[in-house]
C-alpha cells in the first residue's frame, strides 16, 4: 500500500461561533480569510474571546488532511514543530490516536494557535499565530524520513516559509517522490503569486484548490483555471462548494457532484476532501469514486463545528 507524509503548520484550533462581524471589524479581520498574527495580537484576541463558548482541536490544514487519511486506513505520517507545552502535548496525542506515524520537532516558543471565527452562514475567518511552527526550518526536513513514503503532501500556508517549502520540494524530487499541494487560502495565493507559480510549474504533482483560489492564481473562472492548473500537474482539482468538484486527470476532465448538506461551519472542509481524493488516489479508485467519497467527507465536515468527524463517516 502507498504512504504518504503530511509536513505542515502543527497548529490547534479554538473554535468560536459568532453572530455578526463586530469582532472581525474590531481587530480589522477580512471575513473568509487568513491572517498571521503577532503574540501581541494574539493576546488581545485572547483577551476579547476569554468569556465566548469555544472548541478546541489539533488543526494545521496538512493534520486535518493527514488526519482523515489515517482514519481512512491509509498509512500516513506527519512532520511539524510543536512546544512541550499543554497544546502541543494535545495535538501530538491527538494525531497518535489517529495511528499517525508523528515526527515531532520542538521548539522554545509556544505552540500555534490559529483563532477560528465562524460567522453564522459557516464562513470561517482565522487569525493565526504560528508561534512553534513557525520555526521549522530546511534542517530539520530529513530526506530519510521522506523516502519512507510515497506522496508529499504540504500546505499552501508553508509559502510563508520560502526556503522551507522550497526545501521540501526539492528534497521530495530528489528521492523521486509525488508531491500534492493544497493552495489553503486566496489571499495567501495574490500575496505570494511568483512563489505559488514556481511550486505548481515545477515541483507539484497534485493541486488542490477552490474556486477563489483557483480565481487567484490564474485570473480565469473554474474550467480555464482547471486548464491551466493542470497544464503543469498530472492532478488538478478545483472545489466549487455547493457546486460540487472539477478534476482534470490523464486530459480528462470530470466533474464530480456534491452531496447536499447543511453548511454550519466550513473548518477543515477542503482539507478532509482532500483527504478523501488522496485516498482514492493512493487506492487506485478512478476519479468519479475518489471525488464521490472527498465530496461525502467534505459535507460530512460542514455539517459539524470544527474538522474532525466521527467513526461512521470514514467507512468505506
Amino acid at each position: 500500500m502507498k504512504k504518504i507524509l503530511g509536513i505542515g503548520n502543527a497548529l490547534v484550533d479554538i473554535l468560536i461561533e459568532i453572530e455578526n462581524d463586530q469582532i472581525l471589524e474590531q481587530f480589522g479581520l477580512q471575513k473568509g480569510g487568513m491572517e498571521m498574527i503577532d503574540i501581541e495580537k494574539k493576546r488581545e484576541i485572547d483577551q476579547a474571546i476569554q468569556h465566548l463558548p469555544k472548541k478546541i482541536a489539533s488543526g494545521g490544514s496538512t493534520s486535518n488532511t493527514i488526519y482523515g487519511l489515517a482514519r481512512l486506513g491509509a498509512l500516513a505520517g506527519y512532520i511539524g514543530k510543536i512546544a512541550k507545552d499543554e497544546m502541543g502535548d494535545f495535538f501530538r496525542q491527538d494525531m497518535i490516536d489517529a495511528k499517525i506515524d508523528v515526527h515531532t520537532l520542538y521548539s522554545d516558543i509556544d505552540t500555534g494557535i490559529a483563532t477560528t471565527f465562524i460567522s453564522s452562514n459557516g464562513e470561517r475567518t482565522f487569525a493565526t499565530y504560528l508561534g512553534a511552527a513557525s520555526t521549522l526550518s530546511p534542517e530539520e526536513i530529513d530526506i530519510n524520513i521522506l523516502k519512507q513514503y510515497d506522496i508529499i503532501h504540504v500546505e499552501g500556508y508553508l509559502i510563508f516559509n520560502r526556503e522551507l517549502v522550497l526545501d521540501i520540494c526539492k528534497k521530495a524530487k530528489q528521492c523521486g517522490r509525488l508531491i500534492s499541494m493544497d493552495m489553503a487560502s486566496y489571499n495567501l495565493v495574490e500575496s505570494m503569486h511568483d512563489l505559488v507559480q514556481d511550486l505548481v510549474e515545477n515541483y507539484v504533482d497534485i493541486i488542490f484548490a477552490n474556486e477563489d483560489e483557483a480565481r487567484a492564481y490564474t485570473g480565469k473562472e473554474e474550467l480555464e483555471a482547471l486548464e491551466i492548473l493542470s497544464q503543469h500537474c498530472d492532478v488538478a482539482v478545483v472545489k466549487l462548494g455547493a457546486r460540487g468538484s472539477i478534476a482534470k486527470v490523464n486530459g480528462v476532465v470530470t466533474h464530480i457532484d456534491p452531496v447536499p448538506g447543511e453548511c454550519i461551519d466550513t473548518t477543515g472542509a477542503g482539507d478532509i476532501y482532500a483527504a478523501g481524493f488522496l485516498y482514492g488516489l493512493m487506492n487506485d479508485y478512478d476519479v468519479k469514486k475518489s471525488g464521490a467519497l472527498a465530496s461525502r467527507l467534505g459535507t460530512a465536515c460542514i455539517q459539524k463545528i470544527g474538522a474532525r468527524l466521527e467513526d461512521h463517516h470514514f467507512q468505506l
